[in-house]
């Protein structure tokens, strides 16, 4: 079981132009809405047609504009959940998981594999209603058993959790989970949520304006991130673009600092990265330790999250300049720090307060794209 794809669709906002190889393996596409996940999903499924490229699924060729083929959606045996679960409002809950069975299938056995997925996924005593009658979450373990029982070649689904609260939603991952471990092959998910990719996820393309900018594995993806967009999907919220001034250091502009790197700047450094709980008070002077101020705080129900400005900037360092876009740039010049009020016993900082942080640079991220 294996997909790959190489295509090119140019659309007005951008240029969808995709490539990657999935085996048997869970397969994110992590990425801001209208990146292009989801135009790559809609291609593979026949939904949309690419300008140009190839799309092959367990070695039978859905497009080729080479070779002029192009099967129709019915003809891909493809499984795409949307994220409105897309259930026939006028079959009931039976006939809908058996909507994707093939028509010649014997009648016994149409009974033995809609049974089978109604039981898989408890929904079985909910067999004569119709989706009107249904909750979310059991119209979501409806349209799951219907991709079962069609036995598609691929299975592919698109945010299925964005309409849901956190209590259904972290109940109906293990509905997902079941269909993971009793599906043979690959499967595409489509997701912008790092956490949810992350636990479903084998890899991870990171797809940014239609191109993916990087493509590792769950872990190496939170741990290394490589592209810019990498760092911002990857929960990264302080990145500065970075102009390279030296073996070991880089000018952050928007920061107005100096920031050392001993392990080594590459040549092609883009930006870098921090998250927000790796910003620490530091006890003195040392190497990334900056004075800030606390402009903002905001509390959430375990963490206090304080906005920090940098107290000596660089000379020449940007300044605010135009007033339509001062919040942007009041933002873009100060950093995140993150607080676990559960078990940080020090003095909660305050607005106005003057600290010395540090970015120390075993925390530093350096992206190259």
């Amino acid at each position: 079981m294996s997909l790959s794809i190489d295509i090119r669709k140019q659309f007005p906002a951008f240029e969808l132009q995709v490539a990657f190889q999935a085996e048997d393996e869970v397969f994110g596409l992590l990425g801001a809405s209208g990146c292009g996940k989801s135009l790559t999903m809609r291609c593979v499924a026949g939904i949309e047609t690419p300008d140009e490229g190839r799309i092959v699924v367990n070695d039978q060729v859905f497009f080729d504009s080479a070779a002029k083929v192009n099967l129709k959606p019915q003809q891909r045996k493809t499984a795409l959940l949307f994220q409105n679960y897309m259930l026939f409002p006028n079959l009931t809950v039976e006939q809908n998981v058996g909507a994707g069975i093939p028509l010649d299938t014997p009648k016994d056995e149409r009974a033995r594999i809609i049974g089978a997925e109604l039981r898989r996924f408890d929904v079985d005593a909910f067999a004569k209603r119709y989706p009107a009658q249904l909750s979310g979450g059991q119209q979501q373990r409806v349209a799951l058993a219907r991709m079962l029982a069609a036995k598609p070649g691929i299975l592919m689904l698109d945010e299925p959790f964005s309409a849901l609260d956190a209590h259904l939603k972290g109940v109906l991952e293990q509905n997902l989970s079941s269909l993971f471990d009793h599906f043979d092959g690959t499967i595409l998910y489509v997701s912008h949520d790092i956490d949810e990719a992350v636990r479903f996820c084998d890899r991870i393309a990171v797809v940014e304006r239609g191109r993916i900018m990087e493509v590792d594995t769950s872990r190496e993806l939170v741990d290394d991130p490589k592209s810019v967009a990498g760092l911002k999907l990857s929960g990264v919220k302080n990145v500065a673009a970075v102009e390279r001034l030296d073996a070991t250091h880089v000018a952050c502009e928007h920061w107005g600092v100096t920031l050392t790197l001993p392990d080594g700047v590459p040549e092609d450094a883009k930006a870098v990265g921090i998250r927000a709980f790796n910003v620490h008070p530091a006890e003195g002077p040392g190497t990334n330790v900056f004075r800030m101020r606390v402009d903002r705080v905001s509390d959430s129900r375990f963490d206090r999250m304080c906005l920090l400005s940098f107290l000596d900037r660089d000379e020449g360092a940007e300044d605010l300049v135009d007033a339509a876009d001062q919040e942007v740039h009041y933002l873009h010049q100060r950093i995140y720090w993150r607080i676990n009020m559960l078990y940080d016993s020090a003095d909660r900082p305050e607005e106005g307060q003057e600290l010395l942080m540090q970015l120390a640079p075993e925390h530093l991220y350096v992206v190259t794209r």
